[in-house]
């Protein structure tokens, strides 16, 4: 299954929304027109762009505020990429070299501020102030998460509940925003807007939980990231909780030494992937995973059948099954 086939009734749409978004990009400073236009080459799958104008077909079909919407969330979006490559010291991004490898932390910080002062500017511009409220709700909860998780990482002691929140927080809260502003760009009807926020929110978890197994069991081919990274970098993701939840004191203390030292014996993670393997930890988060995906598919049941509906209830198939 491709992202492409999932998102296909809105393909006209989304090619409307990167013409418009490379407009808006467009700066009168040469060194931030060159940084944004390499934004540009960056660009991924722009899956949350066309769950905004997914969900506007959903609600009464795609305006011109639908547009303005996923221009909002794509300008955020890469503004939090940015930052956090600054954070985690990343070099690559997307199979390119990141911003801060070329342009060093300083550009890049002022250039993920730029972005997202733009995306601000952009809806105040139109008087989007629903979007604004939404919008500057998801940076306090990103922001939030990540604080909690570093936190959390340092001490590299975290409960299933804490990493409940952070990847509320980090990721869902993001998708649940994209997925309101698109139902608020095509109608006034609170009950719908709260239903596809509500999609949103549970997708995003069962996305960042798959995400994370992929960490466990994914084909750095496939993912473009090594496997056991998060485990090189101290991240405590919701298979290894469960399998420290249900493993003595000994088994404990051993695989947190593991992880104290996995920078300096990378070759310890393959350790942690056995004991956590074994201790059922990729089942537990996988059916924790298909829990949330089934919410997620409960939120918007109550919508008319139609081609936006199917590529939402396929969309949340795409991210149980993806292996990239």
């Amino acid at each position: 299954m491709d992202i492409k086939d999932v998102t296909a009734s809105v393909a006209v749409e989304v090619g409307v929304f990167r013409q418009r978004y490379k407009e808006v990009l467009y700066a009168r400073n040469t060194l931030v027109d060159k940084v944004s236009r390499y934004v540009l080459k960056q660009q991924g799958k722009q899956i949350r762009p066309a769950m905004v104008l997914l969900s506007a077909q959903l609600c009464g079909g795609v305006t011109d505020a639908s547009y303005r919407a996923a221009i909002m969330v794509e300008l955020l979006h890469s503004a939090t990429l940015i930052h956090d490559d600054v954070v985690d010291g990343a070099e690559m991004r997307r199979g390119l070299p990141s911003i801060n490898a070329l342009w060093k932390n300083k550009i890049s910080v002022l250039m993920g501020d730029y972005l997202l002062s733009r995306g601000l500017l952009y809806s105040l511009e139109h008087k989007d102030y629903g979007f604004l409220h939404l919008v500057s709700e998801a940076v306090r909860r990103m922001s939030e998460g990540e604080i909690l998780q570093i936190q959390k990482t340092r001490s590299l002691d975290i409960s299933e509940e804490d990493y409940l929140s952070v990847i509320s927080d980090k990721t869902a809260s993001l998708i649940a925003s994209s997925c309101a502003m698109g139902a608020m760009s095509a109608t006034t009807d609170e009950s719908s807007i709260a239903a596809l926020k509500s999609y949103g929110e549970y997708l995003g978890l069962a996305f960042q939980i798959r995400d994370d197994l992929l960490d466990y069991t994914g084909d750095s081919k496939k993912t473009g990231k090594q496997m056991g990274i998060d485990i090189k970098d101290k991240k405590i993701t919701l298979p290894l909780i469960y399998a420290l939840r249900n493993a003595s004191a000994s088994e404990q203390k051993m695989i947190r030494s593991i992880l104290k030292s996995s920078r300096k014996r990378a070759v310890k993670s393959s350790e942690v992937i056995a004991f956590v393997t074994g201790k059922g930890g990729l089942d537990y988060a996988a059916d924790v995973a298909e829990k949330f995906a089934a919410k997620a598919v409960a939120s918007i049941s109550t919508f008319h059948d139609g081609k936006a509906k199917t590529s939402l209830l396929r969309l949340v198939d795409f991210v149980m099954v993806r292996e990239y």
